[in-house]
């Protein structure tokens, strides 16, 4: 059961459309043996960089497809319904492109934002570490100045697409002063000194890859300095606000793919000669669910057009990652107790969207973060 959208113009629609076909027929085929395999699906990737889905926010002139995010997250949620390795790893890349994108200068962005948003360039973005998670500006990893380059020691944890990125957007240490000491770089993802760990074995999201990335004297070249030294904890905070609307999305993505799941499988299993939908206490709980993705999805988009008329958001982006992702929680967890025992395999993809939801709840700032972010506007 498609989602119903209202969406600003035609050429939306379309393109809504299209995302649509794209994630039916060559996204969620494959997305259960990928999963249970744990095979990253790099030419998933491809495909949405030459179908144009990797730039949608970003100008046109570069390759982008200049659509207001407004638009943008609702291709990413139905990408979300249908595989959500791959929408977290779009989300990631458009986050990890937002530096270059916002930040840059006209030549940086002349010369690579065209390939990072048609797809020859995939992205990651290395801000955490293993004592500098919710802390960024603790960040220890240390880029020095030597000549018409920057000498890079440290590690980041937690970074998704370690070690197949192509290019990461690079939060590092330029000087001792605390949390405006830290820069802003779009390194290299394939350089010498710069070594993957093996990735985590992580509860879902087994397509996607995460992983430590140590820098041992790896060289950035200076002119790949995004902004001035010392801007790159204001560039990360800001890349945040619109990565946390990315997945506020991806959860009301999954939460439509289990409430659907759910629904098909109410409507089809029969208990004393009727179908488990038509008992009233079966009917509450997913109109309960229908209610939570419904809201959900309201709240980003409240979040996002903000955004598209440049009016502050991040509250409004705090609020959605919190209310979206702990609605991706409840339902996913409400859909297996609809399908029962079969909910508990692995012949059904709800068990799948459960154990998917739990990291929703905690990166990009955990929902703790967000609570503190929202209390603060308060004061």
């Amino acid at each position: 059961m498609p989602a119903e959208r209202l969406l600003p113009t035609t050429e939306a629609e379309d393109l809504l459309a299209l995302v649509r076909e794209i994630a039916r027929d060559e996204l969620a085929p494959h997305a259960a043996e990928a999963e249970e395999h744990s095979r990253f699906p790099r030419e998933a990737f491809r495909l949405l960089g030459k179908t144009g889905l990797l730039g949608l926010p970003y100008p046109e002139r570069f390759g982008g497809g200049e659509q207001p995010y407004e638009v943008y997250l609702q291709a990413l949620e139905e990408v979300a319904s249908a595989w959500m390795s791959v929408a977290v790893g779009l989300s990631v890349h458009v986050m990890s492109s937002y530096a270059l994108a916002t930040f840059g200068t006209e030549e940086q962005k002349s010369r690579w934002l065209p390939d990072v948003v048609g797809g020859d360039l995939l992205g990651g973005y290395a801000l955490s570490e293993s004592h500098a998670g919710s802390d960024a500006g603790a960040l220890s990893t240390r880029a020095v100045r030597d000549g018409d380059h920057y000498t890079v020691n440290g590690t980041k944890a937690w970074i998704t697409h370690a070690g197949v990125a192509d290019f990461y957007t690079l939060m590092a240490r330029t000087s001792d002063a605390g949390g405006k000491g830290v820069s802003c770089f779009f390194a290299p993802g394939h350089v010498d000194g710069l070594v993957a760990a093996k990735p985590e074995r992580k509860m879902g999201l087994t397509g996607s890859i995460t992983a430590q990335l140590s820098f041992s004297d790896v060289r950035v070249d200076a002119d790949r300095l995004i902004g001035a030294e010392g801007d790159g904890l204001k560039i990360a905070l800001s890349a945040l606000d619109s990565g946390r609307l990315g997945i506020a999305a991806c959860g009301v993505g999954l939460a439509q793919a289990a409430l659907d799941e759910a629904v098909a499988y109410a409507k089809q299993r029969t208990q004393f000669g009727r179908a488990i939908i038509d008992f009233q206490g079966l009917e509450f709980l997913l109109a309960d669910m229908a209610a939570a993705v419904d809201s959900a999805r309201a709240t980003y988009l409240d979040a996002a057009r903000r955004r598209d008329r440049g009016l502050p958001f991040t509250r409004q982006a705090a609020i959605a990652k919190l209310v979206c992702t702990d609605a991706a929680m409840k339902v996913t967890t409400d859909a297996v107790q609809v399908l029962g025992g079969a909910g508990y395999t692995r012949d059904f993809p709800a068990e799948r969207y459960m154990r998917e939801a739990k990291v929703l709840q905690i990166f990009e700032g955990t929902n703790q973060i967000q609570r503190l972010v929202i209390g603060r506007t308060l004061r």
